[in-house]
This record gives structure tokens, sequence and C-alpha cells, in this order.
């Protein structure tokens, strides 16, 4: 059996939801996470009664992150990251209020926004930025806006 450390998941990996994936890319996220050590508890999670998903949600030891994942296929385009505009980081901030209180704990964790930019270049392997902590709770301009 897998012993997990992450709060509130299932002690044993058959216990945990099957992921599920928009693509390939998607997917590729999912294991850069958890080759970095972090503990993926849902993929494409959505309440069900509104619009709009998180793509991946991660335990990083206690710290409860919400991941957005986007893709490119050049580094010229713009940027991956600067696509999670005003209206997505508010759309995700709801989304992980909600997922957040359907959890067993008393207190919330803290949570943590990151943004997975995922560069799919021919003839390269994939490449991965991750901007762990991209925004937060309020709405605040960042560099590259």
């Amino acid at each position: 059996m897998l012993q997990i450390e992450a709060p509130f998941l299932p002690l044993t990996s058959d216990l945990l939801p099957k992921p599920q994936f928009r693509n390939g890319l998607e997917q590729a996220a999912f294991f850069y996470l958890r080759r970095k050590g972090y503990v993926v508890a849902a993929t494409r999670w959505s309440p069900g009664h509104e619009p709009g998903d998180i793509d991946l949600i991660a335990w990083q030891g206690k710290l409860l992150c919400i991941v957005e994942v986007k893709t490119r296929t050049a580094h010229d385009m713009t940027a991956a990251e600067v696509a999670v505009d005003a209206h997505k980081r508010t759309m995700l901030r709801r989304l992980a209020r909600q997922y957040v209180r359907q959890l067993p704990q008393q207190t919330a964790p803290n949570v943590r926004f990151d943004v997975i930019s995922v560069y799919l270049l021919p003839g390269q392997k994939k490449e991965f930025q991750h901007f762990e902590g991209a925004f937060g709770w309020n709405e605040h301009p960042r560099e590259w806006e």
C-alpha cells in the first residue's frame, strides 16, 4: 500500500480517484507535479452545478495547491501564464473556495494558486515552467501583465 502524507486523502492508492485529463499535456503536468513530490488529489475538479473546473488540485505537504495548466507550442506566442486572465483567476478562486468548504477538516488549509506552462516544441522534450503563487485570493497586478 502507498502511504501518503497529505492531509484529508485516503491512505491507499486504490482509493484515490482515477485521474482524468483534457489532453496529454495536462497529464504531463500531473506527472511533473508527482515527480516534484506533490500528492495530486484531484484532476479536472468541478462542483458539478456551476461552470468551470480546476485542472489539478495537489498537496505540497500541508499546503493545498490549485493548479491551472496552460499549453503552448512555441515560446514566441503569448506566454501561457498570461492566458490566466482576471476572469479565469476569479473563477479559480470561486472553485477553490467550494473545494475547501467540502474538505472534512474544521479549519481551512493554506491555499496557493499556481500556473504550470507546458511548452511542446517540435522535436524537443516537453518544457515546464511552474509559477508557484502566480496569484492570490485578492487581485493584484502581476509583473507580466
